[in-house]
């Protein structure tokens, strides 16, 4: 009977521990039997089985309950339903956690039976108090239980995560040898083949923080790395196949960030391990930590476990409250640098100049940055001459942005110029000029193949300052993997040196002339004319020598900037009757000059491509000459109006009077008609009769013709008339004397009486 009073006792046990420990249970009070042993002696095992079989007779009286002690398994059965009831009526009161602990003394029954399915339902219910409460003891000594119980059942998923669990529990309630054990099967089963694969938690084996460091900042657009605490609570190293984080936004309810992998394989070793993340170019907006998973072998894991934010030496506290302090900061779009031109004013067309880009960082490093420069349509980037990076500073250089019309002013003493390639158009830019403002000058050649033209009173020209524009496409990567792009286009201004102008300024008794040239400097630099030729179109000739040099030598002559100097030629018509040949051909001016500049102001010096390059210059323009008025051979006069005034609404005559000043054979026109045309704004003139037609006009010298036309005034004030043309005859050929009015005065319509009503 002593074996089934102690069952009861070995049954609160884990069925692994051994019964070695049971106490065995001595007499020290007086004898209950009625026959009285002597006390001067112990007791016989046979006799004190007697008496305690006396004694329970004694005892009890429910034959039932002496039947359940009649053998070791009808004291289990009664034992078993006993402890089933209590726990079930535990369970229905608010007594659950006294059901749990009899849940485990049924388990262990189930378990020495090898009921290993009842037994581990039983111990789940048990492990999850026990851990709800942090009863660690008492989970180190059930945990074994269930983890053996999943294994005969081979329920791999339980299997791991109470291995799991077994490991995340405090060191000291296992040896070093169990906890290595628990690792290994860990390890077994991730890289076996599972039948039924399934992400494993691991929050409280594996947890991570950020560094207590301030938070990683990024540009938009940038990627960066990213260093992550991870503690790993395994006894021995570990390698994983492969590890991610996923970061949270903090202040939106957005998924956050795509999973950031390590594709390298790492080895956890027991305790803090510092792990580095590449994180790709993210939205604007800050990110906490969300989740580490990862791979063991073929087995997935997930951790959600946060450690606590502190001092670095609490490595060991750790807190499973997701954290608030942002570990990546990725900042707004904003400008990270800006590219410049160094002068706004004009350079040489057709020369090799310098063209000047301001570079200047706005806290973010160029370092190994690439600049890209696409000349545009009629521009040549000169690769074969060496690309000159210096050290920027001007009055404004503290103000944003830069202003480029400010004068540069010239490298200090202190600052640094170092030439480097060009290759394809691409610059690699300079270590040192990685956070410093720099000026990049390249030389370029605007390419203008037309022969630019001169101007005159007769002829005058607009020009455009879009003729002489080229645009320059560039393009700046930078950052740690030249992620970072700056796009901009700009406009280089070119223009000649010269622009000429030409006018007669006397006209002598015997035919010469007193030609005018006047060259006026299109650039901010000194022009140094050295020497002068025109080659005169034909009708025209020199007089005196005829090498087509001005009449003065003050060569050289000096231009300043924007200024204008004129040179004299003394000439005179030729004897060719040939208009078409005066119409058609142009004359040439020859100029030989130098120029000093400043590339930092405009205009300067061409950069020499070969060591003896001469610096002498050499300007060509083209100029139409024409015939002087006071030769013409027709002569055009407006003729007075029939009436005092105009009105809008009447009808008017306009003339005009068409005389010719030579003979046929001096004018070289042998047509007897002639081809007018009337011009006029049909906003302000309505033309009642032909526009345009021929008219008979005689070939002897002094005809004349009149040509009339029929207009009506539409508008009131001061208008421009209509114009009298003559289509077939250069305007060298024609004399308008007197000259047509410029504006006529129109009035108002007469106020008309036929719906006024008398008072």
């Amino acid at each position: 009977m002593i074996q089934l009073m102690g069952l009861g006792a070995h049954s609160k046990l884990s069925p692994n521990k051994s019964s070695s420990n049971l106490m065995t249970r001595t007499m020290s009070g007086p004898a209950t039997s009625e026959t009285s042993l002597p006390v001067d002696r112990p007791m016989r095992l046979s006799e004190i089985h007697v008496a305690a079989e006396h004694a329970l007779k004694q005892t009890i009286s429910d034959p039932d309950f002496m039947t359940s002690l009649s053998s070791p398994e009808e004291f289990e059965s009664r034992y078993m339903e006993l402890t089933k009831g209590a726990a079930d009526n535990y369970h229905r009161s608010w007594w659950k956690r006294h059901g749990v602990v009899l849940d485990g003394e049924i388990a262990a029954i189930f378990f020495k039976h090898g009921n290993y399915d009842l037994a581990a339902k039983s111990y789940e219910k048990v492990c999850a108090l026990y851990s709800a409460e942090g009863w660690e003891e008492l989970l180190a000594d059930v945990l074994p239980d269930l983890a053996e119980c999943q294994k005969i059942l081979k329920d791999e998923a339980g299997y791991l995560a109470s291995c799991v669990k077994l490991l995340s529990l405090e060191s000291s309630l296992f040896s070093s040898k169990e906890r290595q054990a628990f690792q290994s099967e860990v390890v077994r089963l991730a890289h076996s083949e599972m039948r039924h694969p399934v992400p494993l938690d691991v929050s409280s084996l594996i947890t991570f923080a950020g560094n207590p460091a301030p938070p990683l900042e990024l540009c938009d657009g940038d990627p960066g790395t990213l260093s992550v605490a991870v503690w790993s609570g395994f006894p021995d190293d570990i390698t994983l196949e492969s590890l991610s984080l996923r970061l949270s936004a903090f202040s939106s309810a957005d998924e956050g960030l795509k999973a950031i992998r390590s594709t390298d394989a790492r080895v956890l070793v027991p305790g803090r391990n510092i792990i580095t993340f590449d994180i790709p170019p993210q939205k604007p907006g800050s990110y906490v930590l969300g989740a580490l998973t990862g791979q063991i072998g073929k087995l997935s894991f997930r951790s959600h476990g946060f450690s606590q934010d502190g001092p670095v030496d609490t490595d060991e506290f750790m807190s499973f409250e997701k954290p608030t302090r942002p570990v990546l900061k990725v900042r707004k779009p904003r400008a990270l640098v800006d590219i410049t031109p160094a002068v706004s004013s004009a350079l040489l067309m057709n020369e090799l100049q310098w063209i000047g880009l301001i570079v200047k960082p706005i806290d973010y490093s160029l370092k190994g940055g690439i600049l890209h420069i696409d000349a545009g349509a009629e521009l040549k980037i000169e690769e074969s001459q060496m690309i000159e990076i210096e050290s920027y500073r001007s009055d404004g250089e503290h103000s944003s942005p830069i202003d480029a019309s400010k004068v540069l002013s010239r490298p200090t003493d202190t600052g640094r110029v170092e030439k480097v390639p060009i290759e394809n158009g691409k610059i690699k830019l300079p270590d040192w000029a990685s956070d410093v403002t720099t000026l990049v000058w390249f030389p370029v050649r605007a390419i203008d193949d037309t022969v630019p033209k001169g101007t005159s009173p007769a002829s005058p020209q607009k020009h455009s300052i879009v003729d002489g524009m080229r645009m320059i496409a560039l393009k700046l990567e930078f950052g740690a993997f030249h992620n970072q792009i700056f796009e901009r286009t700009i406009a280089v201004h070119f223009t000649n040196p010269f622009h000429v102008s030409t006018r007669v300024v006397d006209k002598c008794n015997d035919g010469t002339l007193l030609l005018q040239v006047i060259l006026h400097s299109e650039v901010k630099a000194t022009l140094h004319v050295k020497d002068v030729s025109l080659d005169l179109q034909a009708g025209f000739e020199h007089l005196g020598k005829g090498d087509g040099r001005p009449t003065s030598s003050l060569f050289p002559l000096v231009i300043a900037p924007s200024s204008k100097a004129g040179i004299l030629f003394v000439i005179r018509l030729s004897g060719t009757k040939d208009l078409d040949e005066l119409e058609q051909a142009d004359s040439m001016l020859h100029i030989k000059y130098g120029i000093s500049g400043d590339r930092a102001t405009g205009a300067h010096s061409p950069v020499p491509v070969k060591p003896d390059d001469s610096e002498e210059l050499l300007f060509k323009i083209s100029l139409k000459l024409k015939r002087p008025v006071l030769d013409p051979c027709l002569a055009v006069g407006f003729l007075p109006f029939s009436t005092d005034c105009l009105r809008v609404g009447q009808l008017v005559n306009m003339k005009w009077r068409v005389e010719r000043l030579k003979d046929l054979e001096e004018a070289s026109l042998s047509d007897d008609e002639i081809l007018y045309q009337v011009d006029a704004n049909p906003q302000n003139w309505m033309v009642a009769g032909r526009k345009s037609g021929h008219i008979s006009f005689s070939e002897a010298q002094g005809s004349r013709i009149e040509i009339a036309v029929t207009c009506v005034p539409l508008v009131s004030g001061y208008v421009h008339p209509p114009q009298l043309g003559l289509p077939d005859v250069g305007d060298a050929n024609i004399s308008c004397n007197p000259a047509g009015p410029h504006l006529v005065c129109v009035l108002p319509p007469t106020l008309s009486t036929s719906y006024c009503i008398p008072a």
